[in-house]
């Protein structure tokens, strides 16, 4: 499949504005891909690359030379190079990378060179996110879309699935399953402002889990064999090697765990979320502060996949294969009240708050449901960094003032809310000056627009309507809590939900 093709999708999938239109366009294109090429052709669609790193920043996609007059590049043909182009290493690599990406950019018209500066540099915004990529698989690959959600949802990998799908068909979806060694999206839990409107949800008898003020972990064990997973499936195994060998100690064979590790004053409350975020981005030999694991749910135990159980069959299974002080803390309640205890206990022991769970649901991976519901002791919500203006005054030269952004989707892209700049430390400006330089895509001296990509939790005391804002709605008093750099921005709260916190006035 010419490479042309993929880029006029991505043109026509931006300017639609229909979801069943975006849908029938990108079944279309996918259809037409050589089976070689779907695992490409579909990252491409979803705007990705196939390779998770290539050495290729924004600076590099500054200097191009000029477009080809005609098509001729292919979907195989651009794999490729960008596979060798990620591959490059040792002394001269920058030059060789440089000549590489040169070769691929001449070989490219206006159009493809377009596609190929958002792919690499991770701001494609044409409103083809993953769940509408499901669904054009189903399409194209004529098969039930449930089945598509749930194997993408087991395999974390959109590639994976489009090549199953379109392939081997509703039969080859059903072969992907849980696999020891291979990390599966989470289940996540959706917010209520109260236990009572988070009972309201869940039904009572409910499990009330202390929610900590931690980092998520998904741990998988083989024997020996150990792997940590963050929330976005990214394998921090190196960087964690206490809660390796916590796992490792079990008298277990094989083993699924999801939880939560968080590091430790001598108290044994939790330090500030910055630290335990801090100490997993970097390898425990270099660190010395040591991340605790706290797990609340298993999904695979020696042989026998769990996540289609009730929660209380997997928490009483929980409960008999480890020890007390390796699970969160956990009591089942009947009432409000009994609810709001539980509540209390957890912030005064300096913990988020608590997540509400119905005990007879299943682990519904990926999906966030009315099964399991948290409640923060205050308004928070997750939202993305579209642009960071420049400091004046005492903070001049940092980068201070954030444009935050709820996600839309509808369109896969974001609705800005308003901006912020207090509750920012000298060491918050300091990382969030270095880190918005990374994500730059513009500057004109005021404002530094940058790629959506940083998550930061923001606390707030209300939302309140505003014709000056996109979306109609505004943040009164909004501050920065913390970064959250264990949430990719399609994990951002939605612009629907903002809404839903302001028609609860």
């Amino acid at each position: 499949m010419r490479f042309v093709d993929i880029a006029a999708t991505s043109a026509a999938v931006s300017a639609t504005g229909g979801r069943k239109a975006k849908i029938e366009l990108l079944a279309d294109a996918l259809r037409r891909l050589e089976p070689d090429e779907v695992a490409a052709g579909s990252a491409y669609l979803a705007g990705e690359l196939r390779q998770r790193q290539t050495g290729v920043g924004y600076a590099g996609l500054r200097n191009r030379p000029a477009p080809a007059l005609e098509p001729t590049l292919t979907v195989a043909g651009v794999d490729a190079a960008i596979a060798e182009i990620a591959t490059v290493s040792g002394a001269g690599s920058q030059a060789r990378r440089r000549e590489l990406l040169g070769a691929l950019f001449g070989a490219a018209t206006e159009d493809e060179q377009r596609l190929l500066v958002g792919l690499f540099g991770g701001e494609l915004r044409q409103g083809a996110q993953a769940g509408l990529l499901a669904e054009a698989v189903a399409a194209a690959a004529q098969v039930p879309v449930a089945a598509v959600r749930r194997a993408l949802l087991l395999s974390g990998d959109l590639k994976q699935v489009a090549v199953a799908a379109l392939s081997g068909g509703a039969a080859a979806l059903a072969g992907i399953s849980l696999r020891v060694g291979t990390p599966l999206t989470p289940m996540l839990a959706q917010s209520a402002p109260d236990v009572g409107a988070a009972l309201l949800a869940t039904g009572a008898p409910a499990v009330v889990d202390t929610k900590l003020d931690g980092i998520r972990i998904q741990v998988h064990r083989s024997g020996d064999e150990v792997a940590v997973f963050t929330r976005s499936l990214d394998d921090i195994t190196p960087r964690l090697p206490e809660v390796v060998a916590a796992v490792r100690a079990l008298p277990l064979r094989e083993v699924v765990l999801d939880g939560e590790a968080m590091a430790l004053d001598e108290q044994g409350r939790p330090r500030p979320f910055q630290e335990t975020s801090s100490r997993a981005a970097t390898r425990g030999k270099s660190n010395p502060l040591a991340l605790v694991p706290y797990f609340f749910d298993l999904l695979h135990l020696d042989g026998t996949d769990l996540l289609d159980e009730p929660g209380r069959v997997r928490w009483a299974a929980l409960a008999d294969a480890l020890p007390g002080d390796l699970i969160v803390g956990r009591e089942t309640v009947e009432t409000e009240e009994q609810a709001t205890a539980a509540f209390a206990a957890a912030v005064a022991a300096g913990q988020e708050g608590v997540v509400v769970k119905a005990p007879e649901a299943p682990y519904d991976v990926g999906r966030r449901g009315a099964a399991w519901v948290k409640v923060k002791p205050r308004h928070t919500l997750d939202l993305v960094v579209l642009a960071v203006e420049w400091g004046h005054g005492r903070r001049r030269g940092w980068l201070s003032n954030l444009h935050l952004g709820a996600r839309d989707p509808e369109t896969g892209g974001f609705v800005m809310l308003g901006k912020t700049f207090k509750g920012l430390t000298d060491e918050l400006l300091r990382w969030q000056t270095e880190r918005f330089k990374e994500l730059a895509v513009g500057d004109d001296g005021w404002v530094v627009r940058v790629r959506p990509e940083q998550v930061v939790e923001i606390a707030f005391d209300g939302v309140q309507t505003s014709p000056r804002y996109p979306g109609g709605v505004a943040l009164r008093f909004a501050r920065v809590l913390r970064y959250r750099d264990d949430k990719r921005a399609a994990e951002a709260d939605t612009i629907d939900a903002v809404r839903a916190i302001g028609a609860q006035r």
